[in-house]
């Protein structure tokens, strides 16, 4: 299976031949303009030192500072930081936002240390790379492992060696820390409401459509349960160990899951049966992406729909609200498929469109409200999705590669 970058940079490519981009501009963009390595040395409990390896790749600052997330996981590597600064930069020219891309991340199993090394782990990473981060030159978020209590201590440590209270170094952090209050939802809500623009155009009601999703983490869980108080029909839920999937037609309930997962740490069929009264596991996290469905929603980690299960892929909608969970060369046999697919640069794009509301926020010295920042999301990934549509249809292609032609053509505008 090919890494993440190299998907990245075949998506680029297909892009890049379809709208005859300028060939310098294209090999610029093959690479990301800065590429950050530190050794991040933290005193354990026991005593000893250890030296964690730290990450931040700037990918393109065409568009304005530097922006995307921070992850925690054993791993993280230069090549998975790259492809996912890249995607960013495409996320924010997408959407229209003045942002460039960024992507950070430490090696760490953060289940392993005590919460005070993940502070020390968390600060160090802060401390080695204060020099190329901040609210005029890069803006990190919480990713994967990483969160609001993280993003405190990173601003903390931000301010503390700046000298002066900094809350628009780091989105994502608690509202009572310079927060914004419809961060947590953002990534889901953005998804949702390309799901009601998409459900309008084709005129049917929620009711008429099946919906999976797979992954039950903020994303999956928050989307499924949006999608459930609309009206959709939830027939697939998985988390990262099994997939239910309704056999009657009755809507499995994700708040009912969502208990089970709180109570048990995990989904099994001794402790789902509340969920819906016809239901059975039908095996890993996995399967859930062949049930019998109108859209299908990929809410967990990269590369999940194959060349393997492309072909079982039942869904004609596909809503990619994780990163890079299509390859490229299941891309293809979708496509054959005339399956639809909303590309994570767009579907997923809700969280960055709010952390960029979140420090603007922050750098302006306003405060607003969680329905005027839902509404501004609303608008602004609406007319996103109408914008690549338009596009996909002048150059009669996908919406992966109609965002990625919309997106390229404002950074190559902007040099």
């Amino acid at each position: 299976m090919n890494s993440p970058f190299t998907n990245a940079m075949t998506q680029l490519d297909d892009a890049a031949q379809i709208m005859d981009l300028d060939a310098q501009i294209h090999e610029r963009l093959r690479h990301p303009e800065k590429m950050h390595t530190v050794a991040i040395p933290v005193m354990m409990d026991d005593g000893n030192e250890r030296i964690f390896t730290g990450y931040r790749s700037q990918y393109s600052s065409a568009l304005g500072l530097y922006k995307g997330g921070i992850r925690f996981a054993n791993t993280v590597d230069e090549d998975e930081v790259k492809a996912l600064s890249f995607w960013m930069a495409i996320k924010t020219a997408t959407t229209g936002l003045p942002l460039g891309g960024g992507k950070g991340g430490i090696i760490v199993n953060p289940r392993e240390l005590s919460e005070g090394e993940l502070e020390r782990v968390s600060r160090g990473w802060v401390r080695a790379l204060f020099d190329v981060i901040g609210p005029d030159k890069d803006v990190p978020a919480p990713d994967v492992a990483t969160n609001p209590l993280v993003m405190k201590w990173m601003t903390d440590e931000y301010s503390t060696i700046a000298g002066t209270p900094t809350p628009g170094a780091f989105t994502g952090k608690e509202v009572a820390d310079g927060g914004i209050v419809a961060r947590g939802t953002s990534t889901s809500r953005g998804g949702f409401f390309l799901l009601e623009e998409i459900r309008k155009k084709a005129g049917k009601k929620p009711g008429d459509m099946r919906v999976a999703v797979q992954g039950f983490g903020n994303a999956g869980s928050y989307f499924a349960k949006l999608a459930y108080d609309a009206g959709y029909i939830i027939v697939g839920l998985s988390d990262s160990r099994s997939s239910f999937m309704s056999m009657s037609g009755c809507a499995l309930d994700p708040y009912k899951a969502e208990e089970v997962k709180k109570q048990y740490g995990s989904f099994s069929m001794d402790n789902f049966s509340d969920a819906c009264e016809d239901h059975v596991r039908i095996g890993s996290s996995t399967d859930v992406l062949e049930v019998e469905c109108d859209v299908l929603v990929p809410a967990a980690i990269e590369n999940q729909i194959t060349v393997e299960n492309a072909a079982n892929v039942k869904a004609s909608l596909i809503i990619e609200l994780a990163n890079g969970p299509t390859t490229p060369d299941a891309d293809h046999i979708l496509t054959e498929r005339d399956v639809v697919i909303l590309p994570d640069v767009l579907a997923n794009a809700g969280g960055v469109i709010v952390s960029y509301y979140e420090w603007y926020q922050n750098t302006h010295d306003e405060e607003w409200s969680e329905s005027a920042t839902n509404e501004k999301l609303r608008k602004q990934i609406s007319a996103a999705y109408k914008e690549i549509d338009a596009v996909s249809v002048k150059y009669d292609t996908t919406l992966r590669n109609g965002a990625f032609i919309h997106a390229l053509e404002r950074i190559a505008k902007a040099g």
